[in-house]
């Protein structure tokens, strides 16, 4: 799998604090998983939000629906 690079740009004193851990932290590997991580959220909360816009043309069902249901289920065991 070939990859890209991307670059960002942080304080001066962050770098350095990084420098210092670079030998017990990965910081590329951290990047990336906190890159999937945040695009994973960002898929879900945009899935979430395209079902709420769904659920909200349905019709509202009438008054005492759940009850029933509820009480169906119940006698049907």
């Amino acid at each position: 799998m070939t990859s890209v690079v991307i670059s960002i740009r942080v304080p001066p004193e962050l770098k350095k604090e990084m420098d210092e851990l670079r030998g017990e932290i990965n910081w590329s590997e951290e990047i990336r998983e906190f890159i999937k991580k945040r695009i994973e959220e960002e898929k879900k909360r945009r899935a979430l939000e395209r079902f709420i816009d769904v659920v909200k043309t349905l019709p509202e069902a009438p008054r005492g629906t759940a009850k029933n249901l509820v009480r169906e289920d119940r006698d049907s065991h």
